[in-house]
């Protein structure tokens, strides 16, 4: 029997299209229990970690290889997933970012509780305190990615994980990697009860972050660019390290440092 036809949406005044446009907000996206995921490499990864999709919007005229990647759609249909057909010009009106792809998907929302994840012994754990900017939380779920990390968590979080440019930011991979919020006192208290060492990055010290032990189970915890970790952070850490900084600037980007102190504990790790 064929499949009933895609419903094709071609204005952006549309219902469903005004409701895609909502779910900017942060209360939107909470109270629907959606992640919003645009980008036809960003949903392939979420495919690829076991996402199912609520409802998929495409535009086969903004696609680079339609006749491929028009695959992908079939496959989601065939699974039972809602497919909105858009006309281009009504995509782009609706589209989270310039240049799209033709690709918008609703997801359910990523879950992001300490109880959810699922350490191996002597975890590599990466903590993010009060990170304003959904591009830098998204900069370092790729470093954590890349490098292996077991976990990413967020502490006291202005933005959330299921905010459109941590996807994007994180080319889809905060689908891939365990996350979880929590507010300092509950993430100190879950990593003290797993044995787990924060290690605290700051300027503030005088021990090297080459110059540390980070193997074993530790949580390498980064603050925001302009005043770093809070008092509260530093006091619970067990051990504190700094970059070395020869220049005229004495703080790094907030991903590029923990990028740095990440792939430090990597080598360590593996060394030994």
């Amino acid at each position: 029997m064929p499949s009933r036809p895609d419903l094709e949406i071609t204005s952006p005044a549309n219902p469903r299209l005004k409701q895609l446009v909502a779910l900017r907000r942060r209360r939107a996206r909470d109270e629907a229990r959606v992640t919003v995921v645009e980008g036809f490499e960003e949903l392939g990864l979420a495919l690829d970690a076991g996402v199912r999709p609520r409802t998929v919007f495409y535009s086969p005229e903004l696609m680079l290889d339609a006749a491929e990647q028009l695959k992908v759609v079939d496959g989601a249909r065939a699974a039972g997933v809602e497919t909105i057909k858009v006309s281009r010009s009504a995509f782009e009106k609706v589209a989270y970012r310039e240049g799209p792809d033709g690709f918008i998907a609703l997801v359910p929302s990523v879950r992001a509780g300490l109880a959810d994840l699922k350490l191996p012994s002597s975890p590599l754990l990466l903590v993010c305190e009060g990170l304003e900017k959904p591009g830098n939380l998204g900069a370092m779920l790729r470093t954590a990615d890349a490098a292996g990390v077991d976990a990413v968590i967020a502490v006291d979080p202005v933005t959330d994980w299921g905010n459109p440019n941590v996807v994007r930011g994180s080319k889809g991979t905060v689908f891939s990697i365990p996350v979880a919020s929590a507010t300092l006192g509950e993430t100190i208290d879950w990593l003290r009860e797993g044995g787990i060492r924060l290690i605290a990055t700051t300027p503030d010290t005088e021990t090297l972050h080459t110059d540390a032990d980070l193997t074993g189970g530790v949580a390498i915890a980064v603050g925001t660019e302009k005043f770093g970790l809070t008092d509260e952070a530093l006091r619970a850490a067990d051990l504190r390290v700094r970059i070395p900084m020869h220049g005229q600037v004495n703080s790094l980007n907030a991903s590029a440092a923990a990028a740095i102190v990440v792939y430090e504990a990597v080598r360590q790790r593996r060394s030994t």
